[in-house]
């Protein structure tokens, strides 16, 4: 019988519980189990024949992976770039329907704002719709209570969101002016790349959390 440790992209006990029936039924394990308590969780293994390939293909089935080879670049993991690819769309429509629902009423209700306000408080409003949408994503997907969801999604990384903020507001300022001509086809095709910018601009650093720390941002 040999044993083997493989760290993983396994973050929280609800991964071990949904990869339980796997490892327990697969005949080749004997003994496995999995410390949550280091940064990058390991998962040790027990028993003949185990190969990394097969162990791959068992986290496999449930979405997990053994993290990528040494001589892999640290940029280089497509399984990570899709993983904060979206995790990062998920901060992007959150503070989308905050920012973008703030210009609209202020042009809309309050056309004499200052511009420098109006940008402030669609920052504003686009960072509590954000938090409000990752809570009810993790009350869903995680089944945390509401206290927690909101507690976990109000402590996720604020500089990952108000660099999109910064970004997607920017970016529409620069090419609009900072005025909603929502008569303007124009002005709703310039939102295409302020949106674009906003997803790209944190990315990298989300990707990096997670590589480095297997810590999501969002």
């Amino acid at each position: 019988m040999q044993t083997a440790t493989y760290d993983t992209d396994i973050h929280c006990k609800m991964c071990v519980e949904a990869l339980k029936p796997v490892l327990d039924q697969d005949k080749l394990i004997d003994q496995w189990s999995i410390d949550l308590n280091p940064e990058v969780k390991t998962l040790t293994v027990s028993g003949d024949l185990v190969s990394p390939g097969h162990i791959s293909q068992l986290l496999g089935q449930k979405g997990y992976k053994i993290f990528s080879t040494a001589n892999e670049s640290f940029w280089g993991d497509r399984v990570l770039w899709k993983r904060a690819s979206f995790n990062t769309l998920n901060c992007l429509i959150g503070c989308s329907i905050g920012d973008f629902g703030m210009v609209f009423y202020l042009q809309a209700f309050h056309p004499s704002t200052p511009i420098v306000w109006q940008m402030v408080l669609a920052i504003i409003a686009g960072l509590i719709t954000s938090i409000i949408l990752e809570t009810i994503i993790l009350k869903s997907r995680e089944h945390f209570s509401w206290p927690f969801a909101l507690k976990t999604a109000f402590g996720m990384s604020f500089l990952s969101m108000v660099a999109m903020e910064l970004a997607m507001t920017g970016t529409d300022f620069m090419i609009t002016g900072g005025k909603a001509a929502f008569s303007d086809i124009w002005y709703w095709l310039a939102l295409i790349p302020a949106l674009i910018v906003g997803f790209l601009t944190p990315l990298p650093y989300n990707y990096y959390k997670l590589k480095k720390f297997n810590k999501a941002c969002h």
